[in-house]
């Protein structure tokens, strides 16, 4: 006799229904009890009824075989991310590499390289791109000429102002020399005038001798 289909759908009556729960629930437990015997394999069930009973099996304690669940499923989180963080790396290189791709195109024909298959639109686009390029190269080449011509100003106002402080210091210094020049001439000329008036006294004299008296001595008794 064949076995007729099951529908699967929730059994309304509530006998039946815990009937077919008891026994699929034991063969089910049956299938995990062979499954980690014959295959060697780390089998937990857990199974709550209905009514909030709880049924479990277990080949290595359901704690341990819970925390190797949690470590895998972690593990394949990372992992994962890892695969996202790549896909997205990857698809950032594919477009960098387009744009690059793309840059250099643009390069060539701005420098009138591979232009032979480009249209009057194209080219039209090409040129005033260049227009615009080298009006702001010309806007910032003036630029720099009017900073540089500034900084030459200034540097040449700082010198013509030093220029004027050295000729200064050079007419205070060239005063003061001449001053010291005259002061000391003056003191010359004193000490000379005061020389050719000293007189002086020495203890030489002309003229005859004088006489010299000798002492008479006194006779003798």
């Amino acid at each position: 006799m064949v076995r007729g289909k099951t529908e699967m759908k929730r059994i309304e009556n509530s006998t039946s229904r815990q009937v077919t729960f008891s026994k699929r629930r034991n063969g089910l437990l049956k299938k995990a009890f062979e499954l980690s015997v014959l295959c060697d394999a780390e089998v937990a069930l857990i199974i709550f009824s209905s009514s909030s009973k709880l049924y479990e099996f277990s080949s290595a304690g359901i704690a341990k075989t819970i925390e190797r669940y949690q470590r895998r499923v972690k593990e394949i989180g990372v992992n994962h991310k890892r695969d996202d963080n790549f896909q997205q790396a990857r698809g950032e290189t594919y477009g960098l590499t387009k744009k690059i791709e793309q840059l250099e195109i643009s390069k060539r024909k701005l420098l009138g390289e591979g232009i032979d298959a480009c249209s009057i639109e194209e080219l039209q686009q090409l040129e005033n791109q260049l227009e615009r390029g080298l009006t702001r190269i010309r806007a910032k080449k003036y630029q720099l000429l009017r900073e540089e011509t500034e900084k030459l100003k200034e540097e040449e106002s700082n010198l013509i102002k030093e220029n004027k402080e050295l000729k200064e210091k050079l007419h205070e210094m060239g005063a003061i020399v001449v001053a010291s020049s005259s002061s000391t001439l003056s003191s010359a000329e004193v000490n000379m005038d005061d020389n050719d008036n000293m007189e002086v006294e020495t203890g030489l004299f002309i003229g005859p001798p004088e006489p010299r008296h000798s002492k008479k001595t006194p006779p003798q008794n």
